[in-house]
């Protein structure tokens, strides 16, 4: 399989420093909204990347569920792979991608875990469904097999036939964004890179070559 020869010609839109938004969560939200208006698929898929205790990096997809004034907010498992990494070195990159509008963002940050509070207010809104399943599944742990999974779901939805608390090894992380790049695909390699960086708590706008 040759794979030199793929690639492609992005042209749809420039971006410039002048248009950007003074704040990188504005900026953000309104590229999000164009995805979202484009039907951008899975348009709140995020690339969520973290360092284990033993140096080594580790990544995986996660959905965004919220964007608010401090940063970037998933939620998991506090056992999983991740949640451990996060445990031990609280910082992770986020990387969204939009190949329909041609877009990426990428994200650098403090990580923090949200309250109690605004956990059970999550878990609360899920699919009951999700809410067994949080129970059921020891997150990044090794399974003898799918039989196991089942009869242990099945044995929390026995235990809890109308409401499901939300378990204690599961809840929110705030990504509190120190670095934030929006890049525009643009045609001969040349990319838009407008890159925020929070410098003495204020924001500071530059390009950066493609």
């Amino acid at each position: 399989m040759d794979l030199h020869d793929i690639r492609e010609e992005y042209s749809k839109k420039e971006l410039s420093e002048q248009e950007c938004d003074a704040s990188p969560i504005v900026q953000f939200e309104q590229w999000l909204g164009e995805a979202m208006k484009a039907a951008v698929n899975e348009p709140t898929a995020v690339n969520v990347a973290t360092v284990r205790v033993d140096g080594r990096p580790s990544n995986r997809m996660v959905l965004l569920k919220e964007v608010n004034p401090k940063g970037f907010v998933f939620f998991t498992n506090y056992q999983s792979q991740k949640g451990r990494a996060i445990e031990a070195n609280p910082f992770a990159a986020m990387t969204f991608f939009w190949p329909e509008l041609e877009r990426q963002v990428r994200i650098e940050g403090r990580v923090e875990k949200l309250s109690d509070k605004d956990s059970d207010e999550y878990f609360d809104s899920r699919p009951y469904t999700s809410r067994i399943g949080a129970w059921a599944s020891e997150q990044s742990s090794v399974l003898e097999s799918k039989a196991l999974l089942v009869a242990k779901a099945a044995a929390v939805s026995v235990k809890h036939p109308f409401h499901v608390p939300r378990p204690p090894h599961w809840g929110g992380y705030l990504v509190i964004p120190d670095a934030v790049e929006f890049w525009q695909g643009r045609p001969s390699r040349l990319h838009d890179r407008i890159r925020y960086r929070l410098e003495n708590n204020v924001w500071i706008k530059e390009r950066l070559s493609p």
